[in-house]
C-alpha cells in the first residue's frame, strides 16, 4: 500500500499538477489582495530591496560554505571557485520537480573535480540533514521569544528541541546518513563526519537561517510589521520552519507553495493580508534570483577553467607522445 502511494507521488503528472495548484493559489492570493499589494509595494524602497538582496546572497553563501565543509570533512576539499561552480550549478536542479536533481547534478559536476560520486551524494545528504535539523532547532529555540500565542501550532517544537540537537551529534548523524543511504539503496558512506566538521557545518547552517529570517524581516518591517527583537525571532523561526516543510513536500520544486503557505500562516496578523502576500512572494523571488545568480557565477567559473584544463591535457598528451617518439 505504501509503495503504491509513493509511486503515485513520484509520478510526473502528480508533481506538475501539485505545482499548477500551488501557482494557481498564488495567483488567486495576488488577485484577491491586489489593491493592498499595490499600496504595500509603495513602502518598499530601493535601499530596502538592496539590503534584502544582500541578506539573501549571504544566506546562499552560508549554505554553500556548510556543504563545502561537509565535503571536505568526508575527504574532498574543493577550492572556493570549484565549490561555487559545483554547488551553484547543482542548485538549479531543485527547481525541477523530483527533489533529487540537485543531488544528482552535484555528483556529476563534482566528478569533474575528482570527487567520487558516492562521496558527493553522501555530502549533499549530510548537508541537507544538517539544514533540516538545524532549521527545526532554530525554529524551536526562537519560539519562546515569539510567544506561543503567535505560533501556537508549532509550540510543540520547543519541547522536542533537545531531540534535534542530539540528532546533530556525529555518532547519531552518521548513523542517520548510513540508514538513509541504505534505504535509498546507495553504497555505504566513505568515512564519517568528525565533531569539528559537523560543528562547523552546523554553525554555517545556523548563520544561514539567521540571514534568511533577516531578509524576510526586512521585507515585513518595511511593509508595516513592528521592528523589534520579537518580530525578528518570528521571521527567523517562521522561515526556518517553512523551509523544512517545503523541503519535506518533495512533489514540488523548491517547496513552491508549501513554504509560502507556512509563511502566510506565520505572518498573518502581524501586517495586512496584502502586505503578507507581497512579503512572501518578494522573498521567494529574491531568493530565486540569488540562486540563479550563483549558478551564473558557477557557469562563468567553469568556462574560465575549461580552456586551461584543455590546454593542460594537450600539453600532457604532447609530452607523452614526445617520450614515446624513437630517437633518430
Amino acid at each position: 500500500m505504501i509503495g503504491r502511494v509513493l509511486a503515485v507521488l513520484r509520478s510526473p503528472w502528480v508533481r506538475w499538477a501539485f505545482l499548477a495548484v500551488a501557482l494557481g493559489l498564488a495567483v488567486v492570493a495576488v488577485v484577491s489582495s491586489w489593491g493592498q499589494i499595490v499600496t504595500a509595494a509603495d513602502s518598499l524602497s530601493v535601499g530596502t530591496l538592496l539590503a534584502v538582496g544582500g541578506a539573501s546572497v549571504a544566506y546562499v553563501l552560508c549554505t554553500l560554505a556548510a556543504w563545502r565543509v561537509v565535503l571536505a570533512d568526508l575527504g574532498s576539499r574543493l577550492p572556493w571557485g570549484a565549490a561555487t561552480a559545483v554547488f551553484g550549478l547543482s542548485q538549479v536542479g531543485k527547481y525541477v520537480p523530483g527533489g533529487v536533481w540537485n543531488v544528482v547534478a552535484a555528483a556529476e559536476l563534482g566528478a569533474e573535480h575528482q570527487v567520487p560520486r558516492r562521496r558527493s551524494l553522501a555530502a549533499m545528504l549530510v548537508a541537507l540533514l544538517v539544514s533540516v535539523v538545524s532549521g527545526c532547532a532554530v525554529g524551536a529555540v526562537a519560539l519562546p521569544f515569539v510567544g506561543s500565542d503567535v505560533l501556537g501550532a508549532w509550540s510543540w517544537l520547543a519541547w522536542v528541541a533537545p531531540v534535534f540537537v542530539v540528532a546533530l551529534l556525529p555518532p547519531v548523524l552518521n548513523r542517520i546518513v548510513g540508514l538513509g543511504l541504505r534505504l535509498g539503496r546507495g553504497a555505504p558512506m566513505q568515512g564519517a563526519m568528525s565533531w569539528r566538521g559537523l560543528g562547523l557545518a552546523t554553525l554555517w547552517s545556523v548563520v544561514a537561517w539567521l540571514f534568511a529570517g533577516f531578509q524576510l524581516w526586512l521585507l515585513a518591517t518595511a511593509l508595516g510589521m513592528d521592528t523589534s527583537a520579537r518580530t525578528l525571532a518570528l521571521a527567523v523561526a517562521g522561515y526556518a520552519l517553512a523551509w523544512v516543510v517545503g523541503f519535506l513536500v518533495v512533489v514540488v520544486p523548491a517547496g513552491a507553495g508549501a513554504r509560502e503557505a507556512v509563511l502566510l500562516a506565520v505572518l498573518a496578523g502581524s501586517i495586512s493580508h496584502g502586505a503578507v502576500v507581497l512579503t512572501v512572494l518578494s522573498s521567494r523571488v529574491v531568493l530565486t534570483v540569488t540562486d540563479f545568480a550563483l549558478a551564473g557565477a558557477g557557469l562563468l567559473i567553469v568556462r574560465r577553467r575549461r580552456p586551461r584544463t584543455v590546454t593542460a591535457r594537450r600539453r600532457t598528451r604532447n609530452r607523452s607522445a614526445g617520450s614515446r617518439r624513437p630517437a633518430s
